[in-house]
């Protein structure tokens, strides 16, 4: 049986996960705007064409969603239950899988990752060799900044957002500190543009692996890395971790996908329009990152409280994270709203750039309330593993409304970046009220894991 105070007073236990979950998460978006303002100052191709792969970059991490998600989802479970072993166990099967993966991926960023940036339509290649250029550099970093990315991520979503904030903020500070001596070539520094900003990344994400790791080792979290558990594979945590991740991975994958075939429509409308979706795009970052720490805690306190057998804090956690995340939504709308006219100058000095931008502003304002209510609840239904809804809506709103709905929108009516944003919102409000009604349900609770 749950308490009265847990099941009346949920707030606490929100604001203790999502909040530092919200900095983590924000702080690395933060440090790629800042970095595309950095970016911005070289030229518009530099812009898009660093955005463009950087979109690659997100498009492939998807593939580790299937185990840290996976993960995660069992680990909240055993944790709820009291079983930190088994927790313990499932961590470093991840990391088995994880490691393996992040070599091959780190490859196909250099070799095939680079292939994709001739969709881009230009007179030049000016743009492209900027975004070759970029993600050749950071696949040397590849299997580094995966690893770390696998066990941040599992972390993050056991609950441990204290620690991985800590090593966020120590990667992104790192980041920004290097970005503007690597590119511009500032205090003795040579002048490496694009292919700075990659180094900048990559060595400051690779040096946080090692404080992951020191965190993993010495028990001050939820999780510990057993180095006996992590050079002994067990098949059968793999078939688990298979299937429950595979679903969220191909939703994320089919997600990234969509948000690819949206840079292709306004790439293929001009440079123009491509350098501002992809100011769009990165201020957007910053905001769905902040929503999914809101949705991270979600799936944390959601998952953790079926572990210990209790519904009815289950429901109560998800529903107020849910209003938390809309307040903040709202607030971060205004914002917008009221800096309109600021916010492309900061990027570009562009002026065919800054006035299409300002333009579509609004819209990107309205998106934010329900993609912010999304995240929570897609949280909420991860946490109780219904993994396969998720799955199956992503795919239906990635095809009806990325695929072809935008199609007509920028082609037919010629609505260009308004309407690739327009339908954005669109298909965020249309998921948001299918996962609401799928929430309250209830039949994520029939589902069974262990």
């Amino acid at each position: 049986m749950s308490s009265p105070d847990r099941e009346q007073s949920p707030l606490k236990d929100v604001l203790k996960t999502s909040l530092p979950a919200v900095v983590d998460l924000s702080s690395q978006t933060i440090a790629w705007l800042i970095e595309a303002i950095y970016i911005g100052n070289l030229s518009a191709a530099a812009l898009a064409g660093v955005g463009f792969s950087l979109q690659i970059v997100i498009l492939t991490f998807t593939v580790l969603l299937t185990f840290v998600v996976g993960a995660s989802i069992i680990i909240t479970r055993y944790l709820g239950a009291g079983n930190t072993w088994k927790a313990n166990h499932v961590l470093a099967q991840a990391l088995i899988i994880g490691t393996i993966l992040s070599f091959l991926i780190a490859a196909s960023w250099y070799f095939g990752g680079t292939q994709l940036l001739f969709m881009i339509k230009e007179e030049d290649a000016s743009a492209r060799l900027f975004g070759i250029e970029y993600l050749e550099t950071l696949s040397y970093f590849g299997p580094l900044i995966i690893v770390n990315f696998i066990a941040l991520g599992i972390m993050r979503m056991a609950g441990d957002t204290m620690l991985t904030m800590k090593v966020n903020l120590f990667a992104n500070i790192l980041h920004l500190s290097l970005a503007p001596l690597l590119i511009f070539g500032l205090w003795g520094f040579p002048r490496m543009e694009t292919k700075g900003a990659a180094l900048a990344v990559g060595i400051a994400h690779s040096l946080a692996l090692f404080i992951t790791l020191y965190y993993l080792r010495s028990r001050k979290g939820s999780l510990f890395l057993s180095l006996k558990e992590f050079t002994t594979p067990n098949f059968e945590t793999f078939k688990k971790l298979f299937k429950l991740g595979i679903p969220t991975t191909v939703e994320q994958l089919v997600w990234a996908l969509g948000q690819l075939i949206l840079s292709f429509y306004a790439s293929q409308v001009g440079i123009v329009v491509l350098a501002a979706h992809q100011v769009f795009v990165r201020i957007q970052s910053v905001l769905t990152m902040a929503f999914n720490g809101f949705g991270m805690a979600s799936m944390t306190l959601v998952g953790k409280n079926i572990g210990a057998e209790d519904e009815s804090a289950a429901i109560a956690a998800g529903n107020t994270t849910a209003r938390v995340a809309l307040i903040s939504a709202i607030l971060m709308s205004g914002v917008l709203i009221l800096f309109k006219d600021v916010w492309l100058h900061i990027f570009t000095n562009d002026a065919r750039v800054i006035e299409l931008g300002t333009a579509s502003i609004l819209i990107l304002a309205a998106l934010q309330l329900p993609k912010a209510v999304n995240a929570v609840f897609t949280g909420n239904l991860r946490g109780g593993a219904d993994l396969n809804w998720l799955m199956w809506l992503a795919i239906f709103s990635v095809i009806v409304f990325e695929g072809f709905a935008s199609y007509f929108m920028t082609f037919t009516f010629h609505m260009s970046l308004f309407g690739l944003w327009l339908i954005q919102a669109i298909d965020e409000a249309f998921r948001t009220t299918l996962n609401i009604w799928r929430f309250r349900g209830r039949k994520w609770l029939l589902k069974t894991i262990l």
